[in-house]
């Protein structure tokens, strides 16, 4: 007669094992494999990387660069020479794509990110300290909205800054033009979020232990709107690149002898006819850019929501495995019962 009461030590090491197994996932994993999931968002992460990378190490493919004529191809389509073409001038579009995309690339990241963190700063610090501070913010916050922000870029970069533009370059000139306007928006959603977490126990808490407000802003404040962050740096970039590209090619933007996409999309909308691959080719590489932010920022947006079924679910091979070698115990220990 079998002993009922007798220790399997078999399905003792399998129940070790499925509780070894049990670990604890950090979110900033759980976001990232969600993210992983996404395929289009992986796609629109592969090709933002790529263009970054082509801006950075692709004119070292090439014999070329901007400042280069060739007077025996003026105008010329792609060929085995020029890959992509020469302007008007002669020079190579190859290497003037590379480099309008650097500074495209550049000036999108630049707005996006130092935007984004100017607005946490603003917008907490008006929650956090309130009264007479937050309205003295406040009013600032809609001075600047009320601005007209076509008017400061074109007096900045054309006939009323000259004395900015022989000692800046015209990109550096309108990146801290966007840089003034493009936080505003991003730091009154801010503020209100903040608001509404200046209720809560952990920053009561923080606030009667005498913690520093600088201190209580960094630690307590941004980490909790960190998801809210993460998407505007994604939909600055994206901004950023298309305000640079709407600047230039109204003749406000970036200015020759400095490259960009929307100088050359400029450039040859006259002759989009004549020579289309003056036209096309920069255009393309604007809409793979802005493509591929729109779809990482997608991707975010259903990582960081946990409701969101697009990203798929997560692999459950080792959870099915566990019940396969329960289910294969139960049974053995079924067997052996009389």
């Amino acid at each position: 007669m079998t002993n009922l009461n007798a220790i399997d030590p078999v399905a003792v090491a399998e129940e070790a094992k499925l509780e070894n197994s049990d670990v604890v996932i950090g979110k900033t994993t759980i976001i990232l494999r969600r993210f992983l999931r996404n395929r289009t968002a992986v796609a629109g992460l592969v090709i933002f990387l790529a263009l970054t990378l082509f801006s950075f190490v692709g004119g070292f493919f090439s014999s070329w660069d901007k400042e280069t004529i060739d007077p025996f191809n003026i105008g010329m389509p792609p060929s085995a020479e020029h890959l992509l073409g020469t302007s008007q001038a002669g020079i190579d579009l190859y290497a003037l794509t590379v480099e309008g995309t650097r500074i495209s690339i550049l000036i999108g990241l630049v707005v996006g990110l130092v935007s984004v963190l100017i607005a946490a700063v603003y917008g907490c610090t008006m929650a956090y300290f309130g009264g007479k501070v937050d309205k003295v913010m406040l009013f600032i916050l809609e001075a600047l909205i009320m601005m007209p922000a076509l008017l400061v870029v074109a007096v900045a970069t054309s006939g009323g800054g000259n004395g900015l533009q022989q000692t800046l370059p015209s990109w550096l000139l309108l990146i801290i033009v966007l840089l003034v306007f493009s936080w505003m928006g991003t730091a009154r959603l801010i503020r209100s979020l903040s608001m509404s977490l200046m209720s809560r126990d952990f920053v009561k808490a923080a606030q009667y232990m005498g913690i520093p407000p600088r201190r209580i802003v960094w630690r307590h404040l941004v980490p909790n709107i960190g998801s809210l962050l993460v998407l505007d740096i994604t939909r600055g970039i994206t901004g950023a690149i298309l305000a640079e590209v709407a600047f230039s090619f109204i003749g406000i933007g970036i200015k020759v002898p400095d490259v960009s996409l929307g100088v050359l999309i400029g450039q040859a909308t006259s002759q989009v006819s004549t020579f289309p691959w003056m036209f096309w080719v920069p255009l393309a590489v604007m809409f793979l850019l802005t493509g591929s932010l729109a779809m990482m920022n997608d991707g975010l947006r259903d990582a960081f929501d946990p409701s969101s079924s697009s990203v798929g679910r997560a692999k459950s091979g080792r959870a099915n495995s566990g019940r396969a070698n329960s289910g294969t115990t139960q049974k053995t220990a079924k067997k052996m019962t009389p």
